[in-house]
């Protein structure tokens, strides 16, 4: 509510409900208007960040974040290896036209036979663009194909300078197509490393035991991790931190036919956070469905 006086500057008046605003013990509130502890605020936080990690390390994430990193490296090779094979264009055709008049038939036709090169060199890696990844053999015609155009490519864009006994001449004409040749080898061995990536991600997630902090899946959270969810008034003391794997294995040894899974029954058995507990019940429960060969499961509930 704001009033001004006449005769002074535009003053305003604090209503209770900017007072209470402004109080720094007005904080986050409970559904019971209860102010959170600072342990309590916490313990959100570290939900937040397990279940922002969660979808991080999912193996379809990782798999998208891998394809947009594969088409920059596809990119920036493709671009180095078509300036490369333009660089040496023009000494290949001077190669072949050896020493033709200008505009002649035999001058024209030297400028064929680069991009003739050129053109089965860029067939060969397209294909392999797409068999490496897939992780699919090509067999050795594909890379004596490949081996041969870029040694023709060498040969003649360094041939003149080695007749001459130019040292800077074959130094110059020999980096881009050297540049070429390693470019080809090793873009064909990033893909195939990529494509390992997205596959051990894959295989974390299925297996319920991460390899690191890019390629852990959902479901190897530790306690610690989920540990945030847990009530800031629970006074367990701490135990052994287990894997989502370690907690799954301890329960289902635990359960026996008519045991209703309830996330308080996997805390009981496994001690594990109650954060935790709840996933746990869930992908249980999942398990012993499929186990129990599409019966409805009675007795088996999250």
């Amino acid at each position: 509510m704001k009033m001004i006086t006449l005769g002074s500057p535009p003053a305003t008046i604090d209503t209770a409900s900017d007072l209470r605003k402004r109080d720094p013990r007005n904080g986050p509130r409970d559904a019971r208007h209860v102010p959170l502890t600072r342990g309590q605020r916490l313990a959100q936080d570290a939900a937040q960040a397990a279940e922002v990690r969660t979808y991080q390390t999912h193996p379809d994430v990782v798999a998208l974040r891998i394809e947009r990193i594969r088409s920059q490296v596809d990119r920036l090779c493709w671009a180095g290896i078509v300036l490369g094979l333009a660089f040496t264009m023009t000494n290949v055709q001077v190669f072949a036209a050896s020493g033709a008049d200008t505009w002649s038939l035999p001058w024209l036709a030297a400028w064929v036979l680069d991009p003739t090169v050129s053109l089965v060199l860029i067939a060969v890696l397209r294909a392999e663009q797409v068999t490496s990844r897939y992780q699919v053999p090509t067999g050795e015609w594909v890379r004596a194909a490949k081996w041969f155009a870029l040694a023709a490519t060498y040969v003649m864009n360094t041939w003149q300078s080695w007749a001459h006994g130019s040292a800077a001449g074959v130094v110059l004409h020999s980096v881009p197509p050297l540049l070429v040749f390693v470019a080809a080898e090793a873009v064909t061995d990033l893909r195939d490393k990529l494509t390992d990536a997205v596959t051990v991600a894959v295989n974390a997630r299925v297996n319920g035991h991460g390899a690191g902090p890019v390629t852990a899946p959902a479901g190897t959270d530790s306690e610690s991790e989920t540990a945030g969810a847990a009530s800031a008034a629970d006074p367990r003391p701490a135990r052994r931190r287990g894997t989502f794997a370690e907690y799954r294995a301890t329960a289902r040894q635990a359960w026996s036919p008519g045991v209703v899974i309830t996330p308080a029954w996997i805390r009981e058995v496994t001690g594990c956070s109650r954060g935790l507990s709840s996933r746990l019940a869930a992908t249980l429960t999942a398990e012993l469905v499929v186990d129990h060969d599409g019966r409805d499961g009675s007795g088996v509930r999250a």
